[in-house]
């Protein structure tokens, strides 16, 4: 069912810093400060070619799910975007299994009471 680590979500409080450190790293930050619909500004770190990536988000007020995390845990891993060959299926074959899905504004996602802790982002992304 899993084809692959899509993306990965790293919550922090300070974006500007956070690209700091990744880039001392070897990484190299894209889109930096952008603003998403999720209430966030974000910077993307790809993994070369392979269209992976980390994407850095900085909420931008205390109201939303990412500063909520913060708050909660801390800095760190947000969510996790699993590749899956057909989203559809995917979600079919979890709810017959009773695996609990949030539907969101990015596609279905894994609630994380199922997963010990981490939200998983279903991603239907189709290869060359």
């Amino acid at each position: 069912m899993y084809t692959d680590v899509h993306h990965l979500v790293v919550a922090v409080n300070n974006l500007k810093e956070a690209v700091e450190d990744y880039e001392k790293l070897g990484f190299k930050a894209e889109h930096v400060g952008r603003e998403t619909a999720f209430g966030n500004r974000q910077a993307l770190l790809y993994f070369g070619d392979s269209g992976s990536f980390i994407e850095l988000v900085e909420p931008m007020s205390t109201d939303i799910p990412t500063a909520r995390t913060i708050q909660r845990r801390g800095e760190g891993i947000h969510m996790v975007g699993l590749e899956v060959d057909d989203v559809k299926k995917a979600v079919a074959e979890m709810k017959a299994r009773g695996v609990q899905l949030i539907e969101g504004a990015g596609g279905p996602s894994i609630h994380p009471k199922n997963t010990h802790g981490i939200l998983c982002q279903l991603v239907e992304r189709k290869r060359d």
